[in-house]
């Protein structure tokens, strides 16, 4: 019986070198995908998801902070009327505002003159 684990051929090596290097080529190529189109994707991916995340949760804690600071005013500090608490906590956010404008650059002006 003839031997399947020898070849009879001189070009049987040849042939399982080839394939050797094709298969390493393939997995170089499938690699160097990976790290240079994928893990970006998957890192800017991860990114926007907890970006949103964490805006969300930013925007949720702040409205939640407010109303317990309308409440406690309304409450404890003005006896029941609101629109003492809504004028306080709106001119907060008001003077907040305004130093933030005066704060800002407008866009063309990223040079330091």
């Amino acid at each position: 019986m003839h031997d399947q684990g020898t070849s009879a051929s001189p070009g049987a090596d040849d042939a399982g070198v080839w394939q050797v290097r094709v298969v390493d080529a393939v997995e170089g190529v499938v690699t160097v995908t990976h790290d240079r189109v994928i893990r970006p994707l998957i890192v800017g991916a991860r990114a926007v998801v907890f970006g949103i995340l964490i805006a969300t949760m930013g925007l949720v804690v702040s409205i939640l902070f407010s109303i317990a600071v309308i409440r406690l005013l309304d409450v404890y500090a003005f006896r029941n009327r609101v629109w003492a608490s809504d004028a306080v906590v709106g001119g907060v956010f008001t003077a907040f505002g305004i130093l933030a404008w005066s704060r800002r650059r407008a866009g063309g002006d990223t040079e330091a003159s």
